[in-house]
């Protein structure tokens, strides 16, 4: 009887750790970026973006930046580094998950002592008290409150209308666009206004397909043409994961579909402009050898916040991907 029960208990434990690591492993996306939040937005790099018809609940803050955040500047991304595609915590719960019900399955669990019914029930417990944690502290850090935007967006309903000007007034058409955020006591950075006319969303519209294309050829040399050198980095280092993997992302049949400003302004010689754009692709994982598709994403649609800057007597080139709230 005892061996029934203890036949029954391994059993339980195996299948208990199998869902709770596939819930708790992290999830790797497709397409550049792979799902995450990177790059620079000068002075407000760590500040989430404005909410826009596009992204009606704003931007993510920042996960990955080689910009510095300055003292006194709330840095929730550097506090706690995510790579691309990972959902937080997903190693720290695997772990936890894993030690635990392994215990139980060895006998070392919070009942090990016990045998019969009485260890059935308690194996049965200590799931449920393992499974509780991880869902109470998931559900944490999802409403874990996060900077707001810098004010009120400039609504666009495509990339192709007139200009428009950043305004100090945040009711007004560019709200937030002139002010920037102070570091630490030291004299706020100071910004100006940027305006952003047809000629640009078309730039904008065109880098979109561009870089998702070269991303998809692997073409390094046009990534570092069309993005910033820190955002060629990260993109280099997605290249390198997946021939390790043996696999080539193919993201085809790129076309925006929506796409509003959320801000823009200059620091310096440096014009910013962060549009919410909501665009279509087909984004499959193939086996580099034989071509096969090993991975298919199933959302036909992706809504992301793309930040573009521009030096003087240079075109527009990527300096973040955001994702959205």
């Amino acid at each position: 009887m005892l061996t029934q029960f203890s036949r029954r208990r391994r059993t339980a434990a195996f299948l208990a750790l199998a869902a709770a690591l596939t819930v708790a492993a992290p999830v790797a996306e497709a397409r550049p970026g792979g799902g995450g939040s990177f790059g620079s937005r000068g002075s407000r790099t760590y500040t989430a973006p404005s909410a826009t018809p596009t992204a009606p609940g704003g931007g993510s803050t920042m996960q990955r930046s080689q910009t510095a955040p300055s003292p006194g500047m709330s840095n929730p991304g550097m506090q706690a580094p995510t790579a691309p595609g990972r959902r937080f915590g997903g190693g720290f719960f695997a772990g936890l998950l894993g030690a635990g019900l392994l215990g139980a399955l060895l006998g070392g669990g919070f009942f090990g002592g016990l045998g019969g019914l009485a260890s059935m029930i308690g194996l049965l417990f200590q799931v449920g008290l393992v499974v509780l944690v991880v869902m109470l502290a998931v559900r944490f850090f999802r409403r874990r409150s996060e900077p707001a935007g810098a004010g009120a967006p400039y609504a666009r309903s495509t990339l192709d209308g007139g200009p428009n000007q950043g305004g100090p007034n945040p009711g007004g058409p560019m709200g937030g666009a002139a002010t920037g955020g102070s570091f630490g006591g030291q004299r706020p950075v100071q910004t100006r206004n940027v305006q952003i006319g047809p000629a640009d969303y078309q730039a904008f519209e065109r880098l979109l397909g561009d870089i998702q294309d070269a991303y998809t050829r692997e073409d390094r040399v046009t990534l570092g043409n069309l993005a910033t050198p820190e955002m060629a980095g990260y993109f280099d280092e997605e290249l390198r994961n997946n021939a390790a993997q043996g696999v080539v992302n193919k993201i085809t049949d790129v076309k925006l579909l929506q796409g509003d400003l959320a801000e823009s302004w200059g620091e310096d010689r440096t014009d910013y402009a962060t549009v919410a754009m909501r665009y279509a692709l087909k984004d499959v994982m193939v086996d580099r050898a034989s071509g096969r598709v090993v991975k298919t994403e199933p959302a036909p649609e992706a809504v992301e916040l793309w930040t573009f800057q521009r030096q003087p007597g240079r075109g527009w080139v990527l300096s973040a991907i955001q994702q959205t709230r």
